[in-house]
Order: structure tokens, then sequence, then C-alpha cells
């Protein structure tokens, strides 16, 4: 095993989530599929509630500046048909959602709606997030030498804090300091992200190493040369001061 040591300076860890504390697949394979599977039940369900209306007239502020893009689902406005007939506005939604989904898009609007879906699966127990097996006791021993662990991902503030607090090893939200946080700071060193986050990580000062998952894309030999790489969080070394 090659064990990676923390530079004496660094005060804090920044972990990205999807490929790097959990696997692709289950944000593949479950996380992402229950959207596209479970929207129109969501919005039959919570319809006349006022969030699902917020996140419905976001999403059809998003389709207005998406309607010069090919294959855009337009959704029907809140008067007019739209208001006289909810189930096509709910098939427009839905439509909407999934061209989007299809595209990877990741649009405030888009994002809110999943975060609400994910809330209400995970609060109803219909998921736990799953996260690899060294994470959770690697994070815990960070913390315990005085580390602050900080989260930043493409994914709301709101879908990071579900994933930690209904986790197969249960709410680990105590063990990170802070959600979507940004750093250019050197005190910090990030784990996980692709090679180009990557490369704009350590553009911003930060220390970078590249965590090497199943499933994860795979490297160059130019990039397994340039970056540090370990398969486990606990291949880290801290320094025996923090």
């Amino acid at each position: 095993m090659v064990v990676l040591s923390v530079p004496a300076e660094v005060a804090a860890i920044l972990l990205d989530v999807e490929g790097t504390t959990t696997p692709i697949a289950f944000v593949q394979d479950i996380l992402f599929p229950y959207i596209k599977e479970n929207v129109k039940e969501y919005l039959q369900t919570h319809w006349e509630e006022e969030e699902c209306q917020q996140d419905v007239s976001l999403l059809r502020k998003q389709a207005e500046e998406d309607a010069h893009l090919d294959g855009a689902v337009p959704i029907p406005g809140a008067s007019g048909s739209g208001a006289q007939d909810p189930q096509r506005t709910i098939q427009a939604v839905v439509d909407n959602v999934c061209w989007q989904m299809s595209l990877d898009r990741k649009t405030t609007a888009l994002k809110q709606l999943q975060g609400h879906m994910w809330r209400a699966a995970f609060a109803a127990g219909r998921m736990k997030a799953e996260f690899f097996a060294d994470v959770v006791p690697a994070v815990r021993k960070w913390r315990e030498a005085g580390m602050k662990v900080y989260i930043y991902s493409s994914g709301s503030v709101e879908a990071q804090k579900l994933l930690f607090g209904h986790s197969t090893d249960g709410d680990i939200l105590g063990v990170v300091t802070c959600f979507a946080l940004r750093s250019t700071s050197r005190h910090v060193c990030e784990r996980g992200l692709v090679p180009a986050e990557a490369s704009a990580a350590e553009a911003a000062g930060v220390h970078v190493a590249v965590v090497v998952r199943p499933g994860n894309a795979g490297l160059t030999d130019d990039e397994k040369t340039y970056y540090s790489l370990i398969t486990s969080f606990s291949d880290l070394s801290l320094p025996s001061s923090a």
C-alpha cells in the first residue's frame, strides 16, 4: 500500500462526493433513476403543496430560458390551460425533467426538485446512502486529529446533507464541518475529483490527491504520473501535529 503524507500546513480536507465518498454506481443506478421513475407520482402526491408549486415555477422559468434548445420541453403556465388541466402540466414537468436529465444538466431548478424528492424518499426509508467502507472511519479519524472536513459537490447542499444524514452507517452529518465550501487556501487538501477538477483545485492553491475508485473514469499515463493517487482514505498519513 502506498501511503501519502498530508503536508504539515494542511488544516482541512475538502472532499468531492460522487466517486470519492459515494460509489458512482449508487448515484447513477439508484439516486438518479429514482427521480425518473418516481417524479410523476411525487408531483401528483404533492401538487397542491406550496413547495411543489415553487419547484414547478422554477422549472417553468428554466424551460422558458431553454426554449431555443433542440428538444426543449415547455411547461404550460400556471394560468390558462395549465391551471385547468393539472395532469397535462404534470406530464410536461415529467417530460422536462427527463429531458434535462438525459443531457446530464445540473440546473438549479432541476437540482431543487431532485433534492426535495430525495428528502421525501430518505425520510420514508425508501433508500439509504452508500459510502465506500473506508470513508466514515477515516473522516472520524481526521476529525479526532483536529482536521476540518468540508464537502464540495455539484449537487445541492440539501442533497449532500441528505446523503450524510441517511447513510447505511446512520446519521453521520456530525463528522462533516461544512458543506459546499469553496476554498482557495493552501491550507486545504482536496481528495477526489476528475483530472480537470483536480487541475482547477491545484491552480487555486489546494493540495490535491485523486482517489482511484471502482467505476471511476480511467486516468491517462500522464495523469497517473502527475497526480498523487490513493485508492482509500486510509492511504493518508496525517501530520503528527494535527
